[in-house]
């Protein structure tokens, strides 16, 4: 217990409880939260001066995934925490996203919020306590904020909806939703989900909303009890007259512009105009009197927004033309680049993207180094959104946040089509990279990626493509906006991304800008995204209706081969010395699963075959009745052992040297000759007994078994030695050498 105050719910069996007072005392609010043995702690602080020169207001969420927390060393070389891992940073863009619309528009002061993990039993997920704890802690503290927020995970667990489940139910759960709201209306939405059905996800939707209430009341309570006064700021609001100015100034010449459709660069280039028109004619300048030009620019802005606002509430086309559930115009191709072993190019309207698929062997899948029972994967999907895809110039720095999370988000929408791993044992990497932007390159690239995976060859259950939906709401009037392109996202209420295939969604995300949204206007922009969505599977359809039969031929062919894990030391030989031949004469890459399966992967099917043979004869064990050559490696004066097998060798008794009488042993077998012989009998410790005379007879294997055994004399008629009163009858062996 970190705290001296607590306060505690239960939510579907489950406590939460969040603790505070007495730590971190110089933060802004801070608290702890905990469900079973995953503790948390959330601070959040306010700068006391608003930062200058911005027209934004400056929030900071990052969530530190401190690996002592489940009891780990990070694997680093230095075994410290380094960069934030892509999980963290899924973490905290999920935390920011429901929080960030509850803060005042004019506030210009930098606010962070900072989540640490204190404990993780490894069955609680810490995104939703992540949520939770941030709004606590800015609830409790002095900070501007018009929460409080509450946050769960929903499964589906024998048909009933289970609230933040262990890592062990969402796994056999078909559904993995993760809600955000207020008392009175919902924020955030993000899902993985098999195929969910449009009525059930907004049923799991209402019902997480329902359930969170609990914790919005115990916040309410902290706040009444403990909470802080808020503080002052200063407002950022325009000075009074300049609003006024711009619109008379203004007139219907925004009417004008906005009643012609225009491609993105079009309309940017016409409002850029018409702003710096404004700015010399209303800006206070070397020559003339007048308003902040910042100001004639923020109000300008405004007033675009407004009237483009306006005309999709009344009706009238969108900025591009389009009616509200119209698409636009979408093409795609396959097959594009020659040496990737996939690709595809999904093209909507001014958004462009090219996604290229590698495979790799079993040993190529990532390795996470974090706080869940997940420790590898083997479907990658990474995101690229360069400058030149919106006609910009920038610095190169590496994935952003919003790389990361658009890469997530397109990864988890392509999970529940993905053949099994027994099935299909590539680890598949795909990258998309918007050529083109204007609008749900996210989306742009679940499309992408079902082209490249089925231009592969990897035997998808289903296509699945992906839908953007806008919001535009002003009280109870709002309209719903399929296909959404930068100018709606930029001025409009709702970004909701919805992929799925024909049978049901497989992955969802929300993000809104006003405070909150009803599940009644989720329902019809879900009902509309699905017809949209059917539409762009047609025409993926069209262009490559179902995935292809063969990999690319330069793609590498796996052989899969299951062997006794006893035997895995054979394949491996001595300090990696066999396997590292067998990959080097054999052109191919070998991996080896504990549980004795075993990859092959190769360029060629020769090589393949090759190599299957090797590690086949590594690990093959002898069997009566079958005939080997093999190899002398010791000669006794009462028969000669023989290497049938790697590591494995029988006796083979002077009697069964030879049709006839074997005075010698080396007048037939000397050590390094190579004879054929015939497994005869292997006694219950192992030992085998071999051979020569059955092969050279042609008997069968019950026919040698006889002979062995004595009483027979041979074919030939002429006399042989039997083998139970022989010498070195009882020392006939199997031995591992």
């Amino acid at each position: 217990m970190l705290g001296n105050k607590q306060y505690s719910v239960v939510i579907d069996g489950k406590t939460i409880t969040i603790e505070t007072g007495g730590f971190a005392e110089q933060a802004g609010g801070a608290v702890t939260v905990r469900q079973g043995d995953t503790l948390l702690l959330a601070a959040a602080t306010m700068s006391k001066t608003p930062r200058e020169g911005i027209d934004f207001f400056p929030l900071t969420v990052d969530y530190e995934e401190r690996m002592y927390a489940g009891g780990k060393i990070p694997g680093s070389f230095f075994r410290r925490e380094g960069r934030p891992s892509e999980g963290a940073i899924l973490t905290a863009r999920l935390t920011d996203r429901p929080i960030r619309p509850l803060f005042p528009k004019d506030m210009r002061n930098d606010v962070q919020v900072i989540l640490y993990a204190i404990s993780a039993d490894g069955q609680t997920p810490i995104d939703m306590l992540g949520i939770v704890g941030a709004s606590a802690a800015l609830t409790i503290s002095d900070i501007p904020f018009g929460g409080p927020v509450a946050a769960l995970r929903v499964g589906i667990i024998n048909d009933n909806f289970v609230f933040n489940p262990t890592f062990d139910e969402t796994e056999v759960s078909p559904l993995d939703l993760r809600v955000a709201g207020t008392q009175d209306a919902i924020l955030m939405v993000e899902a993985g989900s098999n195929e969910v059905q449009e009525d059930v996800m907004v049923d799991a939707i209402r019902a997480a909303h329902e359930t969170m209430q609990g914790l919005i009341e115990l916040q309410s309570k902290m706040r009444s009890e403990i909470g802080k006064e808020k503080s002052d700021y200063p407002s950022y609001g325009l000075t009074e007259g300049v609003e006024d100015a711009v619109r008379s100034w203004m007139g219907e010449r925004m009417t004008t512009l906005l009643s012609q459709p225009r491609e993105k660069h079009e309309l940017y280039d016409a409002v850029d105009a018409m702003e710096a028109e404004a700015v010399a004619t209303l800006a206070a300048g070397e020559t003339q009197e007048g308003y902040d030009e910042r100001e004639v620019k923020s109000a300008f802005g405004d007033l675009y927004k407004q009237a483009v606002r306006q005309r999709i509430l009344t009706g009238q086309p969108r900025p591009d033309g389009r009616g509200p559930d119209e698409i636009r115009p979408i093409s795609a191709k396959v097959d594009l680049s020659p040496r990737a072993h996939g690709s595809g190019l999904f093209t909507r309207g001014e958004t462009q993207v090219l996604t290229l698929a590698t495979l790799g062997t079993p040993r190529e899948r990532q390795e996470l180094d974090n706080l869940t029972p997940q420790d590898e994967k083997r479907y990658i999907h990474h995101y690229n959104f360069p400058p030149f895809s919106t006609g910009e110039t920038k610095m190169l720095r590496g994935a952003s946040r919003r790389e990361i999370g658009h890469g997530a988000l397109a990864e988890r929408a392509l999970l529940a089509v993905l053949p099994p791993a027994d099935e299909f044992p590539y680890t598949m990497r795909l990258v998309s990279e918007c050529l083109s932007s204007n609008g749900s390159t996210s989306m742009a690239s679940v499309c992408g990626s079902t082209l490249a995976l089925m231009d592969t060859g990897v035997p998808i259950r289903q296509p699945v493509a992906g839908i953007a939906m806008g919001l535009v709401k002003e009280g109870d009037n709002y309209a719903i906006l399929t296909d959404i392109q930068g100018i709606e996202d930029h001025l409009g209420d709702m970004d909701f991304k919805v992929a799925g295939t024909r049978e049901g969604i497989t992955a969802l995300q929300m993000d809104i800008k006003v405070k909150g949204i009803t599940p009644e206007i989720m329902s019809k922009a879900l009902a509309q995204a699905r017809e949209a969505r059917l539409f762009i599977i047609d025409k993926i359809e069209a262009v490559i209706p179902k995935p292809n039969a063969e990999l690319k031929p330069h793609a590498p062919r796996m052989t899969v081969l299951h062997v006794d894990p006893d035997k895995i030391g054979a394949i491996i030989g001595p300090g990696g010395k066999t396997i590292r031949s067998i990959q080097d004469s054999t052109n191919t890459r070998v991996d080896i699963e504990d549980d004795g399966t075993v990859f092959i992967a190769s360029p060629d099917g020769p090589g393949a075959d090759l190599a299957k043979e090797m590690i086949e004869r590594l690990t093959e064990e002898a069997e009566v009745g079958h005939i080997y050559t093999g190899r002398v490696v010791r000669v006794t004066d009462f028969g000669a052992f023989v290497e049938i097998l790697p590591n494995v060798d029988g006796l083979v008794h002077i009697s069964q040297l030879d049709s006839e009488h074997v005075k010698s042993v080396e007048d037939v077998a000397k050590v390094g000759d190579e004879i054929t012989v015939m497994v005869t009998n292997i006694d219950p410790e192992g030992k085998i007994r071999l051979s020569r005379q059955a092969v050279l007879e042609g008997w069968t294997p019950e026919e040698a078994r006889e002979h062995d055994s004595g009483g027979k004399r041979s074919s030939s008629g002429r006399g042989r030695r039997n083998n139970d009163g022989g010498r070195g009858g009882s020392r006939g062996g199997h031995s591992r050498r």
